[in-house]
């Protein structure tokens, strides 16, 4: 079966070629990130240092950076785990939730985006007046947009450029204040007047969070640049938690120099109290203005590719104009932005609505947290990211994101919950093709059984969605006993087991009784299990039968398991059997166990893989070779065991192409940690050549040779199983 193109469609791939990655983890996404995060510090700390005291103002950095850090691992966790697209969070979301989903939450993060481009411009106004308050503030405004227009309008690439200098000046006064800490009078006013908790304060604790809690946000603006990254599996991760622990740690620092240098009262009432206390005034507020500015900048470019990515999967109208791509730079995209943000500058005031525009960046977090408590619950093969968190992690940052939301504002959180679910209401109603797959299929089925309606309405379960449910023929059960523990090792934690049972016409036995008992095991060790019974006249036509019978059962089976029985005679129709298995999208194991050894002691997987010469590319489609990976890897899991990987390569010229081959394999399919084997020769050489294993794996060809799968068990001195796959499963999803 040919297999949909997923996530390399046409579309992706041309703009892939348009718009190549280019940055890397520093560039990308720590400036940005850091940049936004840091400017608040000049503006808002002082101020909730000294209405909340310095304990209450620390308590306040850990509350608002707990949620955002949470969320940030989150978003971490989940980018090692997808092929994520342009977008950043938006494309986070889809992948996970669907396009309605993803949508829903896209425009508005979009909107906020565009709307806090003015909001920074206003900052920037100020701190411009401060220095020059004869010039026009309309004036001032508009230079300012003028040039974040032109910047990003030229190329992404100068408004990095432009982000290493403001960088500079950031860093730079950092110095100055760390001068003025190491020469000021830390024991003069300091911590003897300095209020743990103030005692009488202007404003509430929670306020003081209300109104600090933007400083905390901005992490996803490195996120957001994923589709012109050069990593972004590691850039995003890397980039956005050491962005996150700079800026907590100067948090901290400078909210204990603060405490311990200026008496309570200056810090409530000045709020240039740490550019005016710094060691060089002018080069802090220069920073103030240059942070400003880099803000501006970062939302300037990150907001367009939110409306390129929302454009390319056509969730907004005339979709085909706004994702084009000109000179690599989203041109189209940053036209509307830019126009956004112009009627918001023409409304001159913002603040009315500046609640609004947080609360939509919540929204985001809180679905970013949510998708990964989501997968973390499921347990999903297709979940298996390279940077775990526990699932503590996720739940707290959804719920952390929620309680900011009513705390901040609970008319503005009820207002931005509804445009969401308005949003999330208009996009069902249209039909949105995603080029890749979302895992709401085995949401639905692992929540409940009263979902399974649901899951059916929705299209046809994707790659993401995979797990194993096997469809096992008995006609003894004692036969199926010996398998019993490796059937249930193959479905564990979140597959099934389908029974069926098989009596001959007109004939009436026990196993009805025997299949209860057996499914009732399988359930006790946490695997779901059922039965049937099917009348028939042989083993063959029972198979056949229970396949067709299982195609309206729930969960529907995707992998027929079959096992060597000690006759030959009774293999003749094994070939046959696997054939109408692929024909009916079912995979296919034949499990022929070891006499004596059977599956030993558990601690190793082989899997011998074909040589591929001459074609050693990794595409979506790998061939016979997915469900090899997939039930390796779930050995791996529930065994503990160590796996291998062999290849035999008859053409030695071909050894460093099956090399590369592999390099990419273990990162794409993301299973590090798996020994690779390339051994020069032939096949029979080759087997001994590597160590034993519990289990040694292989693919079983379009005419299953029963000849050769003995000879294996005898040839590895282990259980073996052959594996044919159906095309609905992936390896790479």
């Amino acid at each position: 079966m040919v297999k949909p193109p997923m996530s390399d469609s046409p579309t992706l791939v041309q703009n892939a070629e348009r718009a190549p990655r280019k940055y890397g983890t520093f560039t990308g996404v720590f400036m940005p990130t850091f940049i936004v995060l840091a400017i608040f510090l000049y503006l808002r700390l002082g101020w909730a240092v000294g209405q909340a005291g310095l304990l209450g103002g620390l308590l306040i950095i850990g509350l608002c950076f707990g949620i955002t850090g949470a969320t940030g691992l989150a978003m971490s966790s989940i980018t090692t785990n997808i092929r994520i697209g342009a977008g950043g969070p938006y494309s986070i979301i889809s992948q996970s939730l669907g396009l309605e989903v993803g949508g829903s939450v896209g425009i508005p993060l979009y909107l906020a985006q565009a709307l806090i481009i003015t909001l920074y411009i206003f900052g920037f106004r100020e701190g411009w007046l401060l220095i020059f308050p004869g010039h026009s503030a309309v004036l001032v405004d508009a230079t300012v947009f003028l040039a974040l227009c032109t910047v990003t309008y030229i190329s992404t690439a100068l408004a990095f450029k432009l982000q290493y200098v403001v960088l500079s000046v950031i860093v730079v006064s950092f110095v100055s204040i760390g001068i003025a800490a190491a020469t000021g009078p830390l024991t003069t006013n300091g911590f003897q007047e300095t209020e743990l908790f103030a005692a009488a304060p202007e404003v509430s604790f929670w306020t003081v969070f209300a109104v600090f809690f933007p400083a905390a946000t901005g992490i996803t603006a490195g996120a957001t640049m994923s589709g012109e990254l050069k990593d972004p599996r590691r850039s995003i991760p890397v980039g956005t938690i050491a962005a996150i622990g700079a800026a907590v740690a100067l948090y901290v620092l400078i909210a204990f120099w603060l405490a311990g240098t200026v008496s309570p009262e200056v810090l409530r009432e000045d709020l240039m109290v740490v550019v005016n206390e710094s060691a060089f005034a002018p080069v802090v507020l220069a920073a103030l203005l240059a942070g400003t500015f880099s803000s501006a900048l970062a939302s300037m470019v990150g907001a367009p590719r939110i409306l390129q990515a929302l454009g390319e999967h056509r969730v907004l109208p005339g979709g085909a104009w706004l994702e084009k791509l000109r000179g690599g730079e989203p041109r189209n995209a940053l036209i509307v932005t830019a126009g956004i943000a112009l009627l918001a500058l023409l409304a001159r005031d913002l603040n009315a609505i500046a609640p609004l525009i947080t609360m939509f960046f919540l929204i985001t977090y809180m679905m970013i947290n949510l998708v990964v408590f989501f997968e973390q619950t499921l347990g999903l093969v297709s979940f298996r990211p390279l940077f775990r968190i526990s699932r503590w992690i996720s739940g707290a940052g959804f719920l952390g994101s929620l309680f900011a939301m009513f705390i901040i504002s609970p008319i503005f959180s009820l207002i931005a919950l509804a445009s969401v679910g308005g949003a999330y209401g208009l996009m069902i109603r249209r039909t949105l093709n995603a080029p890749f797959g979302d895992l709401r299929s085995g949401m639905f089925v692992t929540l409940a059984e009263w979902a399974a309606k649901r899951v059916w309405d929705l299209p046809p379960m994707h790659e993401r969605a995979w797990k194993p449910n096997l469809l096992v023929a008995v006609k003894d059960t004692s036969e199926v006993r010996g398998a019993f523990l490796f059937l249930q090792e193959l479905a564990a934690p979140r597959g099934s087991v389908k029974l069926v049972g098989i009596e001959p016409e007109g004939e009436r036995s026990t196993l009805s009784e025997d299949l209860d008992r057996l499914t009732a095991n399988f359930r006790s060790r946490g695997v779901f299990a059922n039965w049937v019974v099917t009348e028939a006249p042989d083993l063959s036509r029972g198979i056949i039968s229970g396949i067709q019978n299982a195609r309206g059962s729930f969960p529907r089976p995707n992998l027929l398991f079959l096992q060597m029985p000690e006759e030959i005679d009774e293999t003749l129709d094994y070939p046959a059997l696997v054939d109408r298995a692929t024909e009916e999208e079912l995979g296919a194991i034949l499990y022929a166990n070891h006499p004596k050894a059977g599956l030993g002691r558990r601690g190793s997987v082989n899997v011998w893989i074909r040589d591929r010469t001459p074609n050693w590319n990794v595409s979506m489609d790998i061939g016979n070779l997915d469900l090899s990976i997939l039930i390796a890897y779930k050995l791996r899991r529930n065994w503990r065991a160590h796996l291998r990987l062999i290849m035999v390569v008859p053409d030695v010229t071909e050894h460093d192409n099956a090399r590369r081959f592999f390099d990419t394999l273990l990162t794409v399919a993301r299973i590090p940690g798996a020994e690779v084997i390339i051994i020069d020769g032939t096949f029979d050489e080759a087997i001994d050549r590597v160590d034993p294993a519990d289990l040694s794996i292989f693919g079983m060809i379009s005419d299953p040779d029963i000849d050769f799968a003995r000879r294996m068990v005898e040839a590895t001195d282990s259980s073996c199983i052959f594996v044919r796959d159906s095309g609905q499963e992936s390896a790479l999803a």
